[in-house]
């Protein structure tokens, strides 16, 4: 809403007027239209035929603020928001239930039962008190001129003016009210305006929906990151590598075929590097997303990954079944960056990874008797794995006083589905023999 002197000639006082005025006229149909449904539905309720009048007496909120929230443009240029949700289904009860369920539906009743009592009256109020008077006083010299012959007219009946001078002074005086009256409607129909959008349409009213979608979204990503990396690995394992073995075996058999001589020591060479970039895409191979990882599951590539260390390492580490692909894979990465920085910075001697699943939660944890002091922010690797593990809903802390030993804890909430299918046999096995 404008402000300022310019608020005067703008349209404003004229949308704050029709803002509280009608307001007040629909706040007084919402009254009558509620005591009608409550005590019709209330006297026809013994024959059942008043259950669908208090039940619409329970939704009246809902049509109430929609047209509230078309009021509201009158004095407010953001849109209001309170969207209902789609229903489940088709049918008139199928809406009925789906409106019940939603908190908005209760606060547009709490709305609707307080703009019936309340406000309008309030309304009616301010808009008579505010214009009454100024609008009186404004009008004193043509009252006079015709009520009161050019005698005398009273102001509100309780000033009496008698002479022309003094009537154009009142009409000058209203003028000047007028205009006050004008900003104390707007800040009126402004906290008004207010009162109705944190009642029925805040702006954060969708909050916790957005940031639901929000997670949703990022686990999305995460799942289409994953697949893109399954596909990389699948790529360059079926193209790029296959191609080199080929390389590399062709230039093996030109070394073998070729004469001794300058020849054969640059085909040596060739076929030595082409080894060389064999084994570093393989190693990327790995990095990327390991084979192992896929098709044989945590167990197996958390144990390949730890044969693979500098530093020895005990694996123990037993799962029912194997987690969501996506858990599996950031699980892996963790427990290869937690051994990774055993190899690099701890000076350890032995490292242990172990963990589970118990009530919910896979948990690992790797530890080792390094020196300690690690720091997840000093550019450990840990930092982007712990924002990884926090899409997931997951936790990753890690303890690593000066001197020893360091361990880092993950955990995440996950629900095996392999593990599911075996206890609901498992349990239907179990009734079964029960009742034979």
């Amino acid at each position: 809403m404008a402000a300022g002197p310019r608020y005067l000639v703008s349209s404003w006082p004229w949308r704050a007027v029709g803002y509280l005025v009608s307001g007040a006229v629909a706040g007084a149909v919402v009254l009558v239209g509620i005591v009608v449904l409550v005590a019709a539905g209330g006297v026809l309720a013994v024959a059942l035929v008043g259950v669908p009048l208090l039940a619409a007496a329970l939704l009246v909120g809902v049509p109430v603020a929609s047209l509230e929230r078309w009021r509201l443009r009158l004095v407010d240029q953001d849109p209001a928001a309170g969207v209902h949700g789609a229903p489940d289904g088709p049918g008139p009860w199928v809406w009925f239930t789906t409106r019940l369920r939603e908190q908005l539906t209760w606060r547009e009743l709490g709305h609707a039962v307080l703009f019936a009592c309340l406000l309008w009256p309030v309304e009616a109020l301010v808009v008579t008190a505010a214009l009454l008077l100024p609008g009186s006083m404004v009008a004193a010299p043509l009252l006079m001129a015709t009520v009161g012959d050019g005698q005398e007219v009273k102001v509100l009946k309780q000033w009496t003016v008698t002479a022309w001078p003094a009537a154009f002074g009142v009409a000058l005086l209203g003028v000047v009210l007028l205009a006050g009256a004008a900003y104390v409607l707007g800040v009126a129909a402004g906290a008004r305006a207010g009162l109705t959008r944190m009642l029925i349409a805040p702006r954060d009213v969708n909050l916790g929906e957005r940031v639901v979608e929000l997670a949703r979204s990022r686990v999305r990503l995460v799942d289409a990151f994953e697949a893109e990396r399954r596909r990389i690995e699948r790529d360059l394992h079926d193209g790029a590598q296959q191609r080199l073995v080929a390389l590399t075996m062709t230039l093996g058999l030109a070394r073998l075929d070729a004469p001794p001589g300058p020849l054969a020591d640059q085909l040596a060479r060739a076929h030595e590097e082409a080894g060389n970039a064999l084994a570093d895409l393989r190693e990327l191979i790995h990095g990327i997303h390991p084979k192992v990882l896929a098709d044989f599951g945590l167990e197996a590539a958390v144990a390949d990954a730890a044969d693979r260390s500098p530093v020895p390492v005990d694996v123990d580490l037993e799962l029912p079944a194997r987690p969501p692909r996506a858990v599996e894979t950031a699980a892996y990465f963790v427990v290869c960056e937690a051994l990774a920085n055993v190899a690099r910075h701890s000076g350890a001697n032995r490292a242990e990874v172990s963990g589970g699943y118990e009530d919910g939660r896979l948990y690992l944890r790797v530890s080792d008797d390094g020196r300690g002091g690690a720091n997840a922010d000093g550019g450990s690797g840990l930092t982007g794995l712990a924002d990884r593990v926090s899409v997931l809903d997951g936790r990753l802390s890690l303890s690593s006083p000066p001197g020893g030993p360091t361990l880092l804890s993950v955990e995440f909430p996950c629900r095996m589905a392999e593990l599911t299918e075996r206890l609901e046999l498992t349990e239907r096995s179990e009734r079964v023999d029960r009742s034979a």
